[in-house]
């Protein structure tokens, strides 16, 4: 075959192949048996836990003026200074902790129309791949 023949056969393959990909990524919810009552219900196809970028100073400072108030609420004189330095220093530590242990989730869901949406959520509440969920004001919620 002449090199001009050789490309447009290729060419003719990969334009099958593409649409073949496509019909197969628009079915593949085709196998769900989708309640009557759920338009806007899909299945989790990914759940990826994102990592915060928080770092935690500002739970430092608020903790360390908490801690500091109440550290200074005990006993008198040096002791009073003693318990308001230890106070600050513990309610910093606490807080920087509290605000570091933040965490979010990505769940990415398969919509009945094959669409594919991503919900942004603190918590799963029994969410795992495969799970129905309802995609109400940008969270997902397990369907039941």
């Amino acid at each position: 075959m002449n090199k001009s023949v050789r490309l447009m056969f290729t060419a003719v393959l990969l334009v099958f192949a593409g649409l073949a990909a496509a019909q197969t990524d628009k079915s593949a919810n085709s196998n769900v048996k989708w309640p009557d009552d759920c338009a806007k219900c899909g299945v989790v196809t990914n759940i990826e836990k994102v990592s915060d970028a928080k770092s935690g100073t500002g739970g430092a400072v608020i903790g360390a003026v908490a801690g500091g108030l109440l550290g200074n609420q005990v006993g008198g004189g040096t002791g009073k200074t003693v318990a308001t330095v230890a106070g600050v220093a513990g309610g910093a530590y606490a807080g920087k902790k509290i605000a570091e242990g933040n965490k979010e989730y990505k769940i990415t869901i398969r919509m009945r129309d094959g669409e594919i949406k991503h919900a942004h959520q603190e918590t799963l509440n029994s969410i795992k791949v495969g799970s129905m969920v309802r995609l109400k004001d940008g969270k997902a919620k397990l369907y039941k």
